[in-house]
C-alpha cells in the first residue's frame, strides 16, 4: 500500500503542537536545571549517568504535563474542522476526559479547581487553533500573522492566555501548598512570557504580510 501523505491541516497540526512542544521543552529547561557537576560525577560516570537520566526523565514528565491543556484545545480544533464536530462536542469529550482524570487521581494533586480552571484557557485555546488551523500559510508564524493580522490582536490573546494559565497556576499552587511550588510557577510563567514575548517581535518585526 501507498504512503498516505499527509494534508495541508495535518501539517499545520503538527506545526503548531511542535511550536507549543518547544515551548514546554525551553520552561523544563528553565524550571529543572542539571545539578553541577562534582568530583563524584568525574570520578564515578555511572553517578553522572544516573543523575543526568534522571534530570531528562523529569523535564520529559514536565514537558508532557505542560502540553496538557494545549494538545486537548488543539486536537479539539482539528476535529471541528476535519470531522466536523461542534464546540459543544469537543468540549463535551474534553470535559469527560478531565473528569476521568479526576476521578482516577487517589493522590489529590489534580483537584475541582485547576479542573475548572483548566477549562476555561482550553475554551480560550480551541478558538485560538481553530483560527490558526484556518488562517493562510502552513508554519506557525504565518498562520499567527494571517489569523490575527496584528501585533496588538495577537498580544491581546497572548494577555488573556496569560491571566487562564496564571489562574490554573494559582490553583495547582494552592493544592500542593509548597514553597518550591509557588518558585517553580514563578520561574515558569517569567520563562513562558520571555519566550512569548520575543516571538511576538520575531513575527511582526515587518509589515510584510507572510503567505
Amino acid at each position: 500500500m501507498g504512503r498516505i501523505l499527509p494534508t495541508v491541516l495535518d501539517t499545520k497540526y503538527e506545526n503548531i503542537l511542535s511550536r507549543e512542544r518547544s515551548l514546554a521543552k525551553a520552561v523544563a529547561k528553565a524550571v529543572i536545571g542539571l545539578n553541577p557537576i562534582t568530583a563524584w560525577d568525574i570520578m564515578l560516570p555511572l553517578v553522572f549517568l544516573y543523575n543526568f537520566l534522571r534530570f531528562k526523565k523529569a523535564r520529559e514528565i514536565f514537558t508532557i504535563n505542560y502540553l496538557f491543556t494545549k494538545k486537548l484545545a488543539l486536537e479539539a480544533a482539528f476535529d471541528m474542522i476535519k470531522k466536523s464536530q461542534s464546540k459543544e462536542e469537543v468540549i463535551a469529550r474534553i470535559k469527560d476526559k478531565t473528569s476521568n482524570t479526576l476521578a482516577a487521581d487517589k493522590k489529590g494533586i489534580y483537584s475541582i479547581k485547576i479542573r475548572q480552571r483548566q477549562m476555561k484557557e482550553i475554551d480560550l485555546l480551541i478558538d485560538h487553533y481553530y483560527k490558526l488551523l484556518n488562517a493562510e500559510g502552513k508554519d506557525y508564524a504565518s498562520m499567527v500573522k494571517n489569523a490575527y493580522q496584528t501585533k496588538k490582536h495577537y498580544t491581546a490573546f497572548l494577555g488573556q492566555l496569560k491571566r487562564d494559565e496564571k489562574e490554573v497556576n494559582k490553583a495547582a499552587r494552592r493544592t500542593l501548598s509548597t514553597p518550591m511550588a509557588s518558585e517553580i510557577v514563578a520561574k515558569m510563567e517569567e520563562t513562558t512570557d520571555r519566550i512569548r514575548m520575543a516571538e511576538v517581535e520575531k513575527i511582526f518585526r515587518t509589515n510584510e504580510r507572510v503567505v
